[in-house]
């Protein structure tokens, strides 16, 4: 099935305790892309500028990506600089420059707009809305956002909220979204804010089709997965070293949102398997610096990592 994202291709400039990057490929769209091109084929929606290079074009050319919606224009590309601390889990941000994605507006092309599944990326809400509106005929909306729409643009938040099926953000944002600290209680207040989610009257390809979807990620910890009344908890697939911990989250949406278009089923039992998929792709992501590992991986190292958290997560009562 079709997939299409939106979101930022940028250049990140990266730190760590173990390793260092510069001007390297990165942004929410190129993390996504990468991950999900794994199982599907994803379209591009994002802007450059006239410095960014061939052959980082050719690196997304080469997962088999749509390009048609990367828009070139005067300008630089979208520049972020960040250094993370020595346990990983906190980061500095060192510079931010937008470039020509200050002034980003999201154009479709028709096929865009006949796409089934979306996952509407980290972007002003606003946008976020405008794409949406475009979408003739989604099976499956997904939506990334973050505390600084929270804090700035939270009516139009709110707006895109209730006509999504999917949410996916990290612990902190679910807390401040809810203004409530507690992840079970905060994500019933999430799920009342998402009032269509797999409403709009699209047949499912089968049954069980599932309420809206709360995703809340958690770190090395793993995730928890809301809906209706059901919860999932997966727990973080246990690695020796984490090289980079940028674009897990992307990683993770790619991973998830590239499975269910590759199977074409968005029950509860799918939903389950595709946050294993997400979950293995963010997992190899860490392991280098930037979109590194992404660019080189094999179908075999998925597929054994999945049946390795098969085997992680597997118990029997007596």
């Amino acid at each position: 099935m079709s997939l299409l994202t939106i979101g930022s291709v940028a250049y990140d400039s990266i730190k760590t305790p173990f390793g260092s990057a510069d001007k390297a490929l990165g942004g929410s769209a190129s993390y996504f892309s990468l991950s999900a091109s794994y199982f599907s084929r994803p379209s591009i929606v994002a802007v450059v500028g006239e410095d960014f290079k061939p052959e980082d074009e050719k690196i997304l050319a080469e997962k088999n990506i749509d390009l048609t919606g990367l828009q070139k224009t005067a300008g630089k590309t979208f520049a972020w600089g960040g250094q993370y601390s020595f346990d990983m889990n906190s980061r500095t941000t060192l510079f931010t420059e937008l470039g020509v994605f200050e002034n980003f507006k999201p154009e479709l092309t028709e096929d865009h707009k006949k796409s089934e599944y979306i996952f509407l990326g980290n972007i002003h809400p606003s946008l976020q809305l405008e794409v949406l509106s475009q979408i003739t005929s989604p099976k499956l909306v997904g939506l990334d956002t973050m505390n600084f729409w929270i804090e700035k643009a939270l009516d139009d938040l709110k707006k895109v909220l209730a006509q999504i099926d999917i949410l996916i953000i990290n612990d902190s944002e679910a807390r401040e979204l809810s203004k409530e600290h507690n992840l079970i209680k905060a994500a019933k207040i999430i799920l009342g804010m998402m009032k269509t989610g797999f409403g709009r009257g699209v047949p499912s390809a089968t049954e069980g089709t599932p309420p809206p979807t709360l995703i809340i990620k958690r770190g090395e910890y793993g995730l928890l997965m809301f809906n209706g009344e059901s919860i999932f908890n997966l727990p973080g697939y246990p690695l020796e070293d984490v090289a980079d911990p940028t674009g897990a989250g992307d990683s993770f949406a790619g991973g998830f949102m590239g499975y269910l278009a590759k199977t074409d089923d968005i029950s509860q039992a799918s939903l389950k398997q595709a946050c294993v998929a997400g979950s293995v792709m963010a997992s190899f992501c860490v392991e280098n610096l930037t979109t590194v590992r992404l660019q080189n991986l094999r179908d075999e190292d998925i597929q054994k990592r999945m049946e390795n958290f098969k085997h992680l997560t597997h118990f029997e009562l007596n």
